[in-house]
């Protein structure tokens, strides 16, 4: 099932374009134009259509990886090195916008917060203060962590929350799914927090290995 609660940008089913050295048409999420073979500047289209994905939470991180880095090769800019200066720059534009679509959609905590983006809702810290339950759960996580005292006690606290961080991402794609956007904003900001907590705690538990 597609995800429903997401608005896409225009993507290669929209009217083609014009290639800027020849005019020939072109679809939006083409590199190349297919007359003239020239490289094409980066059109305003998201993230997934950018890398050929279907768009929805859950993806395949093999098949992601396998269609970026393939594009990236096409696009980049070594392979423009003796091409003219608009062509270079548009290579590095196009390189840079792959860049930026790919390290969005890697991590789930961004892709959702992306998504979210996409239909012009946000994940702000401050919605916290009005989650009681988070908040709690956010501070009693936080006081367990300080109060490991040894590797054991951090290993237990980083387990147990990315447990807890794979609930959320289960609970984040079945809210996308039902079209349930305050249920997709509250597990987004979990998310987000025991993203946070997860990197404080192996930045803890690194610190202890070292003092050996």
């Amino acid at each position: 099932m597609t995800n429903t609660l997401y608005k896409s940008a225009p993507t290669a089913t929209a009217a083609p374009l014009a290639c800027w050295s020849c005019n020939g048409p072109v679809d939006a999420d083409a590199l190349f134009c297919g007359t003239c073979r020239v490289v094409q500047p980066p059109r305003q289209i998201d993230h997934f259509a950018r890398l050929g994905l279907t768009p929805r939470f859950i993806i395949d991180l093999k098949d992601l990886d396998r269609r970026y880095f393939t594009l990236q090769r096409q696009v980049h800019p070594d392979r423009f090195a003796t091409r003219s200066p608009r062509e270079r720059a548009i290579s590095q534009n196009q390189a840079v916008t792959l860049n930026e679509a790919y390290d969005v959609l890697r991590s789930p905590l961004t892709r959702a917060e992306y998504m979210l983006r996409l239909v012009g809702a946000s994940v702000d810290d401050a919605q916290t203060i009005h989650d009681p339950e988070l908040l709690v759960e956010q501070m009693e996580r936080r006081e367990t962590l300080d109060e490991a005292r040894d590797v054991a006690g951090v290993e237990t606290c980083i387990g147990a929350a990315v447990a807890d961080a794979m609930s959320a991402e289960s609970n984040i794609s079945a809210a996308f799914e039902r079209r349930d956007q305050a249920a997709a904003r509250r597990a987004t900001l979990r998310l987000r927090y025991l993203q946070r907590l997860i990197d404080d705690a192996r930045a803890r538990h690194a610190r202890f290995l070292a003092q050996g």
